[in-house]
C-alpha cells in the first residue's frame, strides 16, 4: 500500500517524513532565524506580530499557548505587554524543534522573564496538554509547516477553554496581480540568496518560500478554521495580503 503523500515546498514527499524534514530546516536556520526574518521583511514582521497582542483580551492569570513559538519573539512581546499592564500571566512556548526552543529559553533567562514562560518540545498536531487548558492560542508563521493543518486546528480547539481565542498569523495571498508578481520575484530570487549569504543555506529558504505558495489563501484557511469548530472566524489582511491575521473563538 502506498504511503500518504503531502507537499514539502513544491516537492511531494511521504506524509510521515515531512515533520523530520521541517525539523531539519529549522535546525539549520535556528541561530540566525530572527535576523533573517528582519532582513527578509525589512523588520515589518515585528509590526505584524504586535497585531496579535491587539486581539488578546488580557485578564489576570491569563494562560497562553504559543505554538511553533520557537525563539519566543511573539511570547516576549505578549509578556512585555502583560507586565506593563501588571497582569499575572503564563505562556507555554511550544515547538517541535529543540534548537529553536533552546534559543528562546536562553533569551528568556537573559530578559529575566523565564519564570513566566515554560518551554516544551511538542508536536502541534498532537499537543501534550489537557483539554480546556488555555485562554489564548497563538501561532505565527508556523502552521503552514505542519503535515496536517486540520489536525493542528483540531488540537487548538481542544486545548482552548470555552470562550478561548485562536489567533494565527501566517503568510497569505497578495490580492493585487501586479504586486504579486513583484513579491514572487523578490521571494524566489532574493530570499534564497539571503539565506546563502547569511547562513550558507539557500535550500532551507527556498523551501520556506515554496511553503508560502502552497498554503491556503485567506478564505480557504478561514473555512478550515470554521470546520474545526470555531465561531466568529475572521481575518485582517496585512500589507496587501502578504500576511493575514486569522482569529476565532471556541464556543
Amino acid at each position: 500500500m502506498n504511503s500518504e503523500k503531502t507537499h514539502f515546498g513544491f516537492k511531494e514527499v511521504n506524509a510521515e517524513q515531512k515533520a523530520t524534514f521541517v525539523k531539519e530546516v529549522f535546525s539549520n536556520v535556528a541561530t540566525k532565524y530572527d535576523l533573517m526574518n528582519d532582513l527578509m521583511s525589512f523588520g515589518i514582521h515585528r509590526l505584524w506580530k504586535r497585531k496579535i497582542i491587539n486581539k488578546i483580551n488580557f485578564k489576570n492569570n491569563i494562560k497562553i499557548i504559543d505554538v511553533a513559538g520557537g525563539t519566543a519573539d511573539v511570547s516576549f512581546q505578549i509578556a512585555k505587554f502583560a507586565q506593563q499592564k501588571k497582569i499575572n500571566y503564563s505562556i507555554e512556548v511550544v515547538d517541535i524543534n529543540q534548537e529553536m526552543l533552546t534559543i528562546g529559553k536562553n533569551r528568556a533567562i537573559d530578559k529575566n522573564i523565564f519564570h513566566n514562560l515554560n518551554f516544551t518540545r511538542c508536536n502541534g498536531e498532537k499537543l501534550c496538554f489537557e483539554d480546556n487548558s488555555f485562554d489564548v492560542y497563538t501561532i505565527a508563521f508556523g502552521i503552514r509547516n505542519f503535515t496536517n493543518i486540520d489536525k493542528a486546528l483540531s488540537e487548538a480547539y481542544r486545548v482552548l477553554k470555552k470562550g478561548g481565542l485562536f489567533i494565527c498569523l501566517e503568510f497569505s495571498k497578495v490580492e493585487d496581480y501586479f504586486l504579486q508578481n513583484i513579491y514572487d520575484k523578490y521571494s524566489f530570487k532574493i530570499i534564497p540568496k539571503l539565506g546563502e549569504i547569511i547562513l550558507k543555506d539557500s535550500a532551507s529558504y527556498q523551501y520556506l518560500v515554496e511553503s508560502i505558495r502552497k498554503f491556503p489563501d485567506q478564505k480557504q484557511f478561514a473555512k478550515m478554521i470554521l470546520e474545526a469548530g470555531f465561531t466568529g472566524v475572521n481575518y485582517d489582511n496585512l500589507n496587501f495580503g502578504i500576511s493575514a491575521l486569522h482569529y476565532a473563538q471556541k464556543i
